[in-house]
């Protein structure tokens, strides 16, 4: 049994958050020059200028949004490590110092409905453990804005749904969303599980690079990304060919009398880092 404290994770945390926020990751950079070459006028420019933006992010070490996000943090636990201390305040301070000594902007409120008062460190993170064979500790993280996350949405479909239905609804919920989540998008997509797992899920998707294993719901990210894309919102808003960059689906088992989906929007500044301990 490997024996490791908490507090080891404070300056990766903290590392990873600023990371994040000043480099926008090259596979989504790729996807943005493929589509920049693609589209004319308007919409090229405005590409143009979203990759001019993650450039001086990255040399001049400026934030790629102004709005720096909500940490979201899946850390993986192998089962051969004791972790000695308090996990969860030493994932907190890593967020604050994040924050702090990168100059992110502070988004979160303590109280959501009454005070909205600001906790004055973007903590605390949202945070999701889970256990996994080995003695490695596997963390990634996603600082998440708040305009695309408002425009997120979950169904829970009839069995009888089918491919069709859910991809009407991922395009339904990007064309309600429009201008607001700041297209060109990176799309989650959730399906199965229960209430609560197919939204996890659909934040777990936005972690991915790589389209699907399974062949089936592989075909179902594509004809959705076509979908959407014919829709024309286009960059910004402004109309083009790329609504969205790419949509990835995560599932899971459900009740035989459920089929729970979840779209989880990303705008175009799609902010992860992650590491391995």
């Amino acid at each position: 049994m490997k024996t490791v404290k908490a507090e080891t994770l404070i300056p990766v945390i903290k590392y990873l958050c600023i990371r994040a926020a000043y480099n926008l990751p090259a596979t989504y950079l790729r996807l943005i020059k493929k589509a920049a070459a693609a589209e004319t006028g308007r919409a090229a420019e405005i590409l143009k200028l979203v990759l001019k933006n993650a450039r001086i992010a990255k040399e001049e070490l400026y934030p790629l949004c102004q709005d720096t996000g909500s940490a979201v943090l899946f850390i993986e636990i192998g089962q051969e490590i004791f972790i000695k201390g308090d996990i969860n305040k030493a994932v907190d301070e890593g967020v604050r110092l994040g924050f702090k000594e990168g100059y992110l902007r502070k988004s979160i409120v303590s109280d959501p409905l009454f005070v909205r008062k600001n906790t004055a460190d973007n903590t605390p993170a949202v945070v999701h453990f889970s256990f996994i064979k080995g003695d490695k500790i596997k963390i990634k993280l996603i600082l998440k804005g708040g305009g695309a996350e408002n425009t997120s949405k979950l169904k829970m479909f009839n069995p009888s749904d089918g491919k069709t239905e859910i991809i009407s609804f991922i395009r339904d919920t990007v064309k309600a969303a429009g201008a607001k989540a700041c297209p060109p998008l990176v799309i989650g997509v959730g399906i199965g599980g229960n209430f609560e797992e197919c939204s996890l899920l659909a934040k777990k998707a936005l972690l991915r690079k790589t389209k699907h294993k399974n062949k089936m719901y592989r075909q179902l990210e594509d004809e959705a990304l076509n979908a959407v894309n014919e829709l024309n919102i286009g960059p910004q808003g402004l109309g083009g060919k790329t609504t969205a960059l790419a949509v990835f689906a995560e599932y899971a088992p459900c009740h035989m009398a459920s089929l729970p989906v979840a779209v989880n929007i990303c705008c175009h500044s799609h902010r992860t880092a992650q590491c391995e301990i």
